[in-house]
């Protein structure tokens, strides 16, 4: 009986997705005929989804492994990444890096702003762990959850000033906030033309260096957290607290290790996701969150894996 309960709820969903998505703008035949004609299309939608499915991977990352030490879903890590993004574009301007840059002075400056960016977003998330978190870690749960609230409202206004006056003019038409251009510094050859493949699929190098960067991070901490002592650490004490504590971990230490890991990858989206969208605005981290911490639950949230492939 609940096997037949399950394949009509599934057939009543499915047909509740036909009736009413063309009303939302998602027509399903219309989508996959499009598709059947031009398989062309698929493929470029899953290269494009791949590219920011990784930058929001590299965010779900911290949300996932907050929860999975003390339980804590930090709702100010999405404009932790927002803070990171307005960092590294501090960076450029204090180099007085420009559109169009050359390589050979864009890279070194590149890297710089991608150590204090994530440095940056590391300290800021030590420090929120210390003082808006530490004291609440045996009070009942709604209040640490208020108080990450309380400390994203911080983190989008410390965005807001940070983007000047001009963060307070709205864009005409609409309600958002105008956004500040980040240079354009990362070269956009498009890949299978210059292979030779006429298709109008288009990969550019830009893509691929985004795509690469935030693959090597997730390996990085994948073996980090496999195969290092610390590693192993983190990994007792999202087991048990008290067990670690036995052992003789410093689960304090180790928690504040994790927010600095967690505040490190937020940094380093912010700068890769500037440099590929060249474009940030202190409203990001509340979408860019939102999507991350949707990745970590379909992940299963305290799975660092499961947040990769989310």
């Amino acid at each position: 009986m609940k096997k037949w309960q399950s394949i009509l709820l599934y057939i009543g969903v499915a047909y509740i997705v036909l009736l009413l998505g063309p009303i939302a703008g998602f027509d399903l035949p219309k989508i996959i005929g499009e598709i059947i004609r031009s398989p062309e299309v698929l493929i470029q939608q899953l290269l494009v989804g791949l590219v920011n499915g990784a930058l929001i991977a590299i965010i779900a990352l911290g949300y996932t492994m907050v929860y999975g030490i003390i339980e804590l879903i930090n709702f100010a890590h999405g404009d932790l990444y927002m803070l990171g993004a307005f960092a590294s574009l501090t960076v450029f301007g204090a180099f007085g890096i420009q559109d169009g840059a050359p390589l050979s002075i864009a890279i070194p400056v590149m890297l710089v702003a991608l150590v204090v960016c994530s440095l940056f977003c590391a300290g800021l998330n030590i420090v929120v762990e210390k003082y808006a978190y530490r004291p609440l870690r045996n009070a009942p749960r709604l209040a640490p959850l208020i108080s990450a609230i309380g400390v994203s409202f911080i983190f989008q206004n410390m965005g807001l000033f940070w983007g000047g006056l001009k963060a307070f003019i709205p864009v005409m038409g609409s309600n958002s906030a105008a956004p500040k251009s980040f240079p354009d510094l990362l070269p956009r050859v498009d890949i299978l033309k210059a292979m030779g493949i006429q298709t109008t699929i288009v990969f550019t190098t830009k893509d691929l260096i985004v795509l690469v960067v935030a693959l090597v991070l997730m390996i990085l901490l994948h073996v980090f957290v496999q195969y290092t002592r610390l590693g192993k650490a983190m990994r007792a004490t999202a087991q048990s607290r008290d067990a670690a504590k036995i052992m003789g971990i410093n689960v304090d230490q180790i928690i504040a290790l994790t927010f600095l890991i967690g505040g490190a990858l937020a940094g380093s989206a912010g700068i890769l996701v500037g440099l590929y969208n060249n474009t940030i605005v202190f409203t990001m981290g509340f979408t860019a969150g939102l999507r991350a911490f949707t990745a970590a639950v379909l992940g299963g949230i305290g799975n660092i894996v499961g947040a990769m492939l989310g």
